[in-house]
């Protein structure tokens, strides 16, 4: 499960790094995710989903403790989530409870893992 959690985010990141506004789009940002403006701090976060999971991957499969890696995971759920409901009457319809479910689930399974790991 945690490879699975992990290997997910670092998907997610990679997707956000190579077509932000196709990840970004549809549910989070509407038409603005084509935006050169949008695409600079979608790409960050990318960047962020990579290399925080990745590590906590390669710490995982080296044995080593990843937790400090899964708190900083949710810190940067909990931004999100604060961040777009912040900007919520700017966004497309729905946009805030979707991304809401999203990084909250995120959130509660890298929680799980975090709970799971027995470090």
């Amino acid at each position: 499960m945690t490879i699975a959690v992990l290997a997910s985010r670092v998907a997610y990141g990679a997707a956000l790094l190579v077509s932000p506004e196709k990840v970004a789009g549809k549910r989070w940002l509407g038409p603005d995710a084509r935006r050169p403006a949008a695409q600079v701090p979608l790409r960050g976060l990318g960047a962020r989903e990579v290399a925080l999971h990745g590590a906590a991957l390669a710490g995982f499969l080296r044995g080593s403790p990843i937790r400090p890696f899964l708190a900083a995971s949710i810190a940067g759920d909990l931004g999100d989530i604060g961040a777009t409901a912040f900007a919520r009457e700017g966004l497309p319809d729905g946009s805030a409870p979707a991304t809401a479910a999203v990084a909250g689930g995120s959130l509660l399974l890298t929680a799980l893992v975090a709970a799971l790991s027995g470090e």
